[in-house]
């Protein structure tokens, strides 16, 4: 997401950053292993309101700094070559054109596109866009799958779009694991399809 709007990051080895503020619900920093201070992880952002940082291994207090816990989860992984569900009905397909890009904003958020997902993202060879429409052609459910290393990351999954992910990873990446994080129902529909629970990660946000 950075890379599609020209945001400069860094990575350390201990925390991930972005140089100016990030886009909107993506964090401005990362930590990539446990036991950081506040300082390290803050250090190098801009703190200001709006600012949100992901705790990754959920052993962070930002309270002394003004911020608030946002969120907390589960990181989840499942290998990309376990069972398939059925699909549902709707008709599936890879997002390419900037057109269907907002088509796809529009579901995921469910209702206007505001350019989030700025049409830079389709040209990232690392990011695959897929979107469920139903008779209307309307988008009703879609995710980001995201290549890195060994594994790929889905994200932005909205709608019933686990049989579709899981079909779509099963064809493309055999070989890796899937990974990625929910909460509450999401996450019970996540574990419902062969993901496990790896462990806690919580999103701070200055208010």
């Amino acid at each position: 997401m950075c890379r599609a709007h020209d945001i400069e990051t860094s990575n350390d080895g201990r925390v991930w950053r972005g140089a100016v503020r990030t886009p909107l619900y993506y964090p401005d920093a990362v930590t990539l292993v446990p036991g950081l201070s506040a300082k390290e992880v803050l250090t190098g952002i801009d703190t200001s309101p709006g600012c949100s940082v992901k705790d990754s291994f959920a052993d962070l207090d930002l309270s002394a700094h003004g911020f608030k816990v946002l969120f907390e989860a589960e990181w989840i992984a499942r290998p990309a070559d376990g069972p398939v569900p059925e699909r549902n009905d709707l008709a599936w397909q890879d997002i390419r054109t900037p057109e269907a890009l907002t088509a796809w904003e529009e579901g995921w958020s469910g209702g206007d596109a505001t350019g989030l997902f700025a049409p830079a993202l389709l040209d990232d060879g690392s990011v695959l866009v897929i979107g469920g429409r139903d008779g209307d052609g309307v988008v009703r459910a879609g995710a980001v799958l995201s290549s890195a290393g060994d594994a790929i990351g889905v994200s932005n999954l909205f709608g019933d779009a686990w049989p579709a992910v899981l079909d779509t990873a099963h064809v493309l990446f055999t070989d890796e694991t899937l990974v990625g994080y929910e909460s509450g129902d999401d996450l019970d529909a996540a574990l419902a399809v062969g993901f496990r629970s790896l462990g806690p990660l919580r999103v701070w946000l200055r208010a």
